[in-house]
């Protein structure tokens, strides 16, 4: 279970570990994903990692890179912190510029080993795993099982640790481009499109009985009885006619 969090702290994700049944909770593995960009200093990255923690995360996630030293002396602070950090390897979106846009990591030796290299240094940093992105299987499968760290797999075949998707993939909750990797197990997107239309013809009937006077009813207005109507109105007229 993972939930994006930003410097303003990490109220939603709070809200959304709180929201969750005891069942959820004690199954999950919450990770609190601090967003590179929206955090910039090492400060802002540790105060929302600890109240992420606070809030009851398990872990965080941060995109360190190689190309960046800052990076990497982030997971330090927050593993000398005591944080759990998972790292990401392979294709970064965030900073996939560095590794020539958004395409496979890896498919050719000296990317694999840019890769190798990427996951000692984490290593070194103190965390504990990594997202291992859009790699070659094979590549995959060797980096997973030469290293200490908890290798999660999106796009990197079989042989990582565990494997992930994002819940937009799971439920087939977008349509156009779907990444090779991807697999959508429902299709929410045609729900969304069925939902939409059912929106549209519902606000149009609407508007159609408003204008033909057939809403509102007589079962939807709050009634007055007569008497109750007559001394008002009577009430009404003696105030006009003092005004």
């Amino acid at each position: 279970m993972s939930v994006a969090v930003d410097q303003r702290g990490a109220a939603f994700f709070g809200q959304f570990v709180h929201d969750q049944c005891d069942a959820v909770r004690a199954a999950a593995f919450a990770q609190g994903d601090l967003l590179y960009g929206q955090l910039v200093t090492q400060e802002e990255y540790q105060r929302a990692a600890h109240r992420v923690m606070q809030l009851g995360g398990d872990r965080v996630y941060c995109a360190s890179s190689l190309a960046t030293v800052s990076s990497l002396a982030t997971v330090r602070a927050l593993v000398d912190d005591g944080i759990p950090v998972v790292g990401h390897v392979g294709l970064i979106p965030s900073k996939a510029t560095w590794t020539g846009g958004f395409k496979a990591v890896g498919k050719t030796s000296a990317s694999a080993l840019a890769v190798w290299r990427h996951v000692k240094a984490l290593e070194e940093a103190g965390a504990f795993g990594a997202e291992l992105e859009v790699v070659p299987d094979r590549a995959a499968r060797e980096v997973s099982a030469r290293t200490s760290l908890v290798m999660l797999g999106m796009g990197a075949g079989p042989g990582a640790d565990a494997q992930y998707l994002f819940a937009e993939d799971v439920l087939g909750c977008t349509r156009g481009h779907r990444p090779r990797h991807a697999r959508a197990y429902r299709d929410f997107a045609a729900e969304y499109a069925r939902l939409q239309r059912e929106r549209i013809a519902a606000f149009g009937e609407f508007r159609t009985d408003v204008g033909a006077g057939r809403y509102p009813a007589r079962e939807h207005v709050v009634t007055l009885p007569d008497a109750e109507y007559d001394a008002f109105v009577a009430g009404v007229q003696d105030l006009h006619g003092h005004s």
